[in-house]
């Protein structure tokens, strides 16, 4: 009959794995908080408007703004988040090349964002937003219709300006009903810039508004868009027909696109909005 060993003591088994034990690497936890969304990191992208801090996490895109020194950066996101946050040498590099290709004009382009904190409210604001093709806008009350507040055009205003990721969420695509560009959190002149970078006719856009035209029908398909729908934009010259509100629109015979889908008349909503993003 063989033996039986005796099995090793507690002590022994204790010691054993004492001596397996190994400092964790520096770089374990802040990685990991960053995987997890407890702590972010950020780095410099080149956008059409200049440099912009990108601050990302495992969640995805939490804040972009326009490129200031680093502490002041990481100071205004600390407050605005209560999460830790460090430079990183670059962005994540399929989020750096979707990042790229968004602001290019691929809507196809998956950012992930990490939009915790925002109220059902925004996110639905938000979202809207991102269906705003490049080279077109969309007027404030048509959001607002759009996602079935009509009355609160002034709450999708704040919506837009409290947007932590301008440009990734196109809020800059959004106008005051009555035509004029608005203001934008990154500066009402970048939002004109990123404007013309999309291809939008920033002048005949404005010189229509001037004239108090809001929408656009073609006399040969009656139907009427906003006027930078892309429907719109094919309408030839001959057959152009302005129209100052939609009811005016319906009065002639015309249906709304339904493409851009035109909302609320320009003259019912209200245009002192003041800052908007």
């Amino acid at each position: 009959m063989t033996e039986r060993s005796n099995p090793p003591s507690d002590e022994a088994v204790g010691a054993a794995l004492r001596g397996l034990a190994a400092d964790a690497p520096a770089t374990l936890l802040p990685a990991t908080l960053l995987a997890i969304g407890l702590a972010d990191a950020w780095a410099p992208l080149d956008s059409p408007i200049g440099r912009l801090f990108v601050a990302f996490n495992g969640r995805g895109v939490s804040r972009v703004a326009l490129a200031t020194d680093d502490a002041s950066f990481e100071s205004a996101f600390a407050g605005a988040f209560g999460r830790p946050i460090r430079r990183a040498d670059r962005l994540p590099e399929r989020l750096g090349r979707a990042l790229e290709r968004r602001l290019a004009g691929d809507r196809r382009a998956r950012v992930p964002v990490d939009l915790r904190g925002a109220t059902p409210f925004q996110r639905a604001v938000w979202e809207k937003a991102l269906e705003i093709p490049r080279g077109e806008v969309r007027p404030y009350g048509w959001v607002a219709a759009e996602i079935g507040r009509p009355g609160a055009v002034r709450a999708v205003g704040s919506a837009l300006g409290h947007n932590p990721v301008p440009l990734v969420v196109p809020c800059h695509r959004v106008v005051r009903s009555d035509g004029r560009i608005g203001d934008y959190a990154l500066g009402s002149e970048r939002k004109r810039a990123v404007l013309q970078a999309e291809g939008l006719d920033l002048e005949r856009l404005e010189g229509l508004a001037r004239a108090g035209v809001h929408f656009l029908g073609s006399d040969t398909t009656r139907i009427f868009c906003l006027p930078t729908c892309g429907q719109a934009r094919r309408i030839q010259p001959a057959h152009e027909v302005r129209f100052r509100s939609r009811l005016e629109a319906r009065a002639a015979g015309y249906r709304p696109c339904r493409r851009c889908r035109p909302g609320e008349e320009p003259d019912r909503i209200s245009s002192g909005l003041g800052p908007l993003g």
